[in-house]
């Protein structure tokens, strides 16, 4: 127990990168990959929130853009974070740890709904609480819906695994001369435009102090060293660490 650095954590996990190579869909090997690092944490003692991202299969305005309503769209993009969180909660409970599935939006054959007393009570009781369709409503991303409930739940830090190891001055796809960054504040994140989490996201998390840290997904084990204190990624916080 002395060396879990974040007790409680909130953990965005990114549609794409549940999809692997095969780029939609759900690549199982991977998935069960995550579950036991998930799983390691909870034997450690870690209480741990869920998002995910619906990226795999619909991405809400980026993939029905100037072809669908953007309510509809992202309506869409809803129910796929829905899919992947029964997805992500059958697994676990394969790999023998108890995990509950709550939603935005009223699903009740499906998941649970939503409160913030119910999610409290399930994560100290040492389930796994996997958050589905973001914040409910149309013009959020899951990465607002992950601040979001990573504040609700007083989540010690919020972990953003993605498919880039941390924040970048600009796109380390695009631009090779793209600078890594360890430890940025949220005024730096937002002045400087650096695609973190949209500007809805990192607003939330500013206002309410959450501290945020962003790190890539494909070595599931970096999930361990976070919640451990090692350096891994971006962290991005009220002030520079350091």
């Amino acid at each position: 127990m002395s060396q879990i650095k974040y007790k409680r954590i909130l953990l965005k996990l990114s549609g794409e990168a549940l999809a692997g190579d095969m780029r939609r869909g759900i690549d199982f090997e991977i998935l069960h990959t995550v579950c036991r690092t998930i799983k390691k944490c909870v034997e450690m003692g870690v209480q741990i929130g869920i998002t995910i991202g619906g990226g795999n299969y619909w991405r809400g305005v980026k993939d029905g853009a100037d072809k669908m309503q953007r309510s509809h769209a992202d309506s869409m993009g809803m129910l796929a974070t829905a899919m992947n969180s029964i997805a992500v909660a059958d697994a676990l409970s394969q790999h023998g740890i108890d995990a509950r599935v709550l939603s935005a939006v009223e699903m009740p054959k499906f998941t649970e709904y939503f409160t913030r007393d119910l999610a409290n009570r399930y994560l100290n009781e040492g389930k796994v609480v996997i958050f589905a369709c973001g914040t409910g409503h149309p013009y959020f991303s899951t990465d607002t819906g992950a601040v979001l409930r990573g504040v609700e739940i007083e989540a010690d830090a919020i972990l953003m695994a993605k498919n880039v190891d941390g924040i970048y001055s600009a796109d380390p796809n695009i631009d090779p001369t793209a600078v890594k960054f360890d430890e940025l504040t949220y005024d730096e994140v937002l002045s400087r435009h650096l695609k973190a989490t949209d500007s809805t996201a990192m607003t939330l998390a500013m206002d309410n102090h959450a501290t945020l840290i962003c790190f890539a997904l494909k070595d599931p084990e970096n999930i361990i060293r976070v919640v451990c204190g090692e350096k891994i990624g971006t962290t991005v916080s009220l002030r520079n660490i350091t």
